[in-house]
């Protein structure tokens, strides 16, 4: 996951209120189904993953086998 300002040319650009997303071809393969949201909780911020075609989610939730 990175910054961009611009997608590059095969990537899949989606606008969820304002915001655009990126995605490049090879990732949409994993990311089908799956949501993203950005949370905040006493041990910190980030983006959780949720992906129902996960096969066998990690401990901590930071990857995953596919």
């Amino acid at each position: 996951m990175a910054f961009e300002s611009s997608p590059n040319v095969l990537d899949k650009t989606y606008s969820f209120d304002g915001l655009k997303v990126f995605v490049d071809q090879a990732s949409l393969l994993y990311l089908e189904g799956a949501s993203v949201d950005y949370v905040e909780t006493l041990e910190g911020a980030g983006f959780k993953f949720d992906n129902p075609t996960c096969a066998r989610p990690a401990a901590c939730g930071s990857s995953f086998s596919a």
